[in-house]
């Protein structure tokens, strides 16, 4: 497929076929990615290169939209492979990337050692020196093509998301939802929200969702998955379903089996809305493509409700 203004999508491979994208953007000659996968990720991330007809040496940045290591994982590897490029990333996440050893004590404390090392690989740090910090309105400038870094909090704190005036398109992270191409429809995308650990703020989610609207673009680059339009219809399912999703959470705030419950009632949720939106391939089909998304989401109302 023809690249729309210079931007490649990248399967990055993890899990399954499309399911977490990474994007390279080239401007006369140099290039940019967003996003990077985990370290299984980086001979796609350089092939990209080879297929867009430009070298390692060629690319000037690697944004991320959060540190998240299904999207962030590979970085240093990746850096070490891209000799004049910086790494943009939210200054909350600056230091999560000089020093990874916090981020791979507090995901190994939950999965183990070995599960962290087949699924990301053994993290490797990037040179303080070559990370730049992305506060609020900060420019990237690629070969006088402008990318613009918003805080956008809700799915995490140390989030960013990245507008593209050239296109005038944003790529998104996680905070624009997930939307699997596997639940098209004649009726367009599907989408939902991330309210993975340990960050979702719904408040500050819906905020975030305006503020990405308020510049009117023509599409959305989803870290889960590929470019989506009808940006203000899927905004409105976005805000209607966190609002959903918190009274699922409030409600099975006092059950003794409060995550089982909250399994079942979004596992509920979203099938009523796919079914809705024209997806007819039933509750388990959606249990099959969802299942760590719901899990991650229940967990991330529980901490929620925790705070």
């Amino acid at each position: 497929m023809t690249p729309t203004h210079g931007i490649h999508t990248i399967d990055t491979g993890f899990v399954r076929p499309r399911f977490d994208a990474a994007y390279l953007i080239v401007e006369n000659g140099r290039g940019a990615f967003i996003d990077c996968g985990t370290n299984f990720a980086v001979p796609r991330m350089l092939a990209a290169l080879d297929d867009a007809g430009i070298a390692p040496a060629d690319v000037d940045w690697l944004i991320l939209t959060h540190v998240h290591l299904d999207h962030a994982g590979g970085a240093g590897e990746l850096i070490a492979q891209l000799p004049n490029a910086k790494l943009v990333v939210h200054p909350r996440g600056a230091r999560h990337m000089i020093d990874p050893s916090v981020l791979w004590a507090g995901a190994s404390a939950v999965y183990g050692e070995s599960v962290m090392e087949q699924t990301y690989g053994r993290l490797r740090p990037v040179p303080a020196e070559r990370v730049v910090e992305a506060g609020d309105g900060h420019v990237v400038d690629l070969a006088g093509r402008t990318l613009r870094c918003l805080d956008t909090p809700g799915h995490a704190r140390h989030h960013i998301a990245i507008h593209d005036a050239r296109a005038n398109v944003f790529f998104t992270g996680d905070v624009f939802g997930l939307s699997y191409r596997d639940f098209d429809t004649a009726n367009g995308p599907f989408i939902l929200p991330t309210t993975s650990p340990v960050q979702f703020d719904p408040e500050a989610l819906h905020a975030s969702i305006e503020r990405l609207l308020a510049l009117k673009p023509e599409a959305m680059y989803l870290t889960h998955y590929g470019r989506v339009e009808s940006v203000e219809r899927l905004a409105a399912d976005l805000h209607a379903q966190i609002d959903a999703m918190v009274a699922i959470a409030r409600a099975a705030h006092g059950s003794p089996e409060r995550h089982a419950v909250l399994v079942e009632s979004l596992t509920g949720l979203y099938a009523a809305r796919a079914q809705a939106h024209g997806w007819q391939q039933g509750r388990d089909a959606l249990r099959q493509l969802l299942g760590m998304d719901i899990e991650l989401n229940a967990q991330g109302l529980e901490v929620w409700l925790g705070r």
